[in-house]
Protein backbone atom coordinates (compact mmCIF):
# COMPACT_ATOMS: atom_id res chain seq x y z
CA UNK A 1 0.00 0.00 0.00
CA UNK A 2 1.23 3.55 -1.11
CA UNK A 3 1.72 6.06 1.42
CA UNK A 4 -1.96 7.52 3.21
CA UNK A 5 -2.62 10.97 3.17
CA UNK A 6 -4.29 12.62 5.92
CA UNK A 7 -7.17 14.96 6.14
CA UNK A 8 -7.51 16.99 9.09
CA UNK A 9 -10.75 18.23 10.48
CA UNK A 10 -13.35 17.00 8.66
CA UNK A 11 -16.67 16.69 9.41
CA UNK A 12 -18.97 14.05 9.79
CA UNK A 13 -22.53 14.31 8.67
CA UNK A 14 -23.68 10.83 9.84
CA UNK A 15 -26.05 11.79 12.58
CA UNK A 16 -26.71 15.04 14.10
CA UNK A 17 -23.56 15.77 16.09
CA UNK A 18 -21.62 16.64 13.07
CA UNK A 19 -18.30 15.94 14.44
CA UNK A 20 -16.00 18.43 12.71
CA UNK A 21 -12.60 17.04 13.78
CA UNK A 22 -12.50 13.98 12.63
CA UNK A 23 -8.53 13.01 10.77
CA UNK A 24 -8.86 10.85 7.50
CA UNK A 25 -6.37 8.36 6.47
CA UNK A 26 -6.65 8.16 2.43
CA UNK A 27 -5.03 6.42 -0.27
CA UNK A 28 -7.34 8.73 -2.77
CA UNK A 29 -9.46 5.56 -3.58
CA UNK A 30 -10.56 4.81 -0.27
CA UNK A 31 -10.42 5.72 3.51
CA UNK A 32 -8.18 3.06 5.68
CA UNK A 33 -8.61 4.86 8.78
CA UNK A 34 -10.51 7.65 10.61
CA UNK A 35 -9.16 9.09 13.75
CA UNK A 36 -11.46 10.52 16.27
CA UNK A 37 -14.70 9.34 14.81
CA UNK A 38 -17.45 7.67 17.04
CA UNK A 39 -17.71 3.59 16.06
CA UNK A 40 -21.13 5.03 13.61
CA UNK A 41 -18.93 7.61 11.90
CA UNK A 42 -15.62 5.46 11.81
CA UNK A 43 -18.26 2.50 10.08
CA UNK A 44 -19.88 5.54 7.56
CA UNK A 45 -16.00 6.57 6.31
CA UNK A 46 -14.79 3.07 5.80
CA UNK A 47 -17.71 2.34 3.71
CA UNK A 48 -17.42 5.09 1.53
CA UNK A 49 -15.02 4.99 -1.74
CA UNK A 50 -14.12 7.11 -5.05
CA UNK A 51 -14.55 4.15 -6.65
CA UNK A 52 -16.87 3.70 -9.49
CA UNK A 53 -19.95 0.77 -9.19
CA UNK A 54 -22.53 2.88 -10.68
CA UNK A 55 -23.18 5.21 -13.26
CA UNK A 56 -24.18 8.42 -12.52
CA UNK A 57 -27.79 8.12 -12.76
CA UNK A 58 -30.56 5.82 -14.14
CA UNK A 59 -34.04 6.72 -15.74
CA UNK A 60 -36.22 3.83 -15.98
CA UNK A 61 -33.64 0.99 -15.32
CA UNK A 62 -31.55 2.38 -17.90
CA UNK A 63 -28.09 3.99 -17.54
CA UNK A 64 -28.51 8.53 -18.22
CA UNK A 65 -26.42 11.19 -18.66
CA UNK A 66 -27.12 13.38 -15.43
CA UNK A 67 -28.81 16.16 -17.10
CA UNK A 68 -31.43 13.53 -18.52
CA UNK A 69 -32.03 12.71 -14.71
CA UNK A 70 -32.56 16.19 -13.67
CA UNK A 71 -34.73 16.54 -17.21
CA UNK A 72 -36.78 13.38 -16.48
CA UNK A 73 -36.78 13.95 -12.53
CA UNK A 74 -37.91 18.12 -12.82
CA UNK A 75 -40.75 16.85 -15.53
CA UNK A 76 -42.10 14.41 -12.78
CA UNK A 77 -42.07 16.45 -9.86
CA UNK A 78 -44.03 19.23 -12.41
CA UNK A 79 -46.32 16.86 -12.96
CA UNK A 80 -46.58 15.66 -8.65
CA UNK A 81 -50.05 16.64 -7.21
CA UNK A 82 -48.20 16.25 -3.72
CA UNK A 83 -44.32 15.57 -3.55
CA UNK A 84 -43.27 14.53 -1.16
CA UNK A 85 -39.48 15.40 -0.07
CA UNK A 86 -38.38 13.24 2.35
CA UNK A 87 -34.49 12.14 4.15
CA UNK A 88 -32.10 14.23 4.75
CA UNK A 89 -30.53 12.44 7.74
CA UNK A 90 -26.91 12.91 5.91
CA UNK A 91 -27.15 16.03 4.72
CA UNK A 92 -26.07 19.29 5.82
CA UNK A 93 -28.21 22.25 7.30
CA UNK A 94 -27.52 23.79 3.95
CA UNK A 95 -28.93 21.29 1.95
CA UNK A 96 -32.01 20.53 4.29
CA UNK A 97 -32.50 24.76 3.37
CA UNK A 98 -32.67 23.92 0.00
CA UNK A 99 -35.31 20.60 0.47
CA UNK A 100 -37.56 23.07 2.55
CA UNK A 101 -37.48 25.51 -0.11
CA UNK A 102 -38.34 22.69 -3.00
CA UNK A 103 -40.96 21.32 -1.11
CA UNK A 104 -42.33 24.86 -0.34
CA UNK A 105 -42.20 25.33 -4.29
CA UNK A 106 -43.95 22.17 -5.47
CA UNK A 107 -46.63 22.91 -2.88
CA UNK A 108 -45.17 19.23 -1.19
CA UNK A 109 -44.54 17.67 1.83
CA UNK A 110 -41.22 17.64 3.65
CA UNK A 111 -40.60 14.66 6.08
CA UNK A 112 -37.70 12.77 7.41
CA UNK A 113 -36.63 9.49 8.20
CA UNK A 114 -37.30 10.15 11.79
CA UNK A 115 -41.27 9.78 11.53
CA UNK A 116 -43.36 7.12 12.41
Amino acid sequence: MSELKIIDNATCTFCGCVCDDIQLHHDEVRIHKANKACVLGTAWFLNHTAERHYPDALVDGQEATLDEAIEVAAELLHQADMPLVYGMSNTTCEAQKECVALADALGGLLDSHTSL
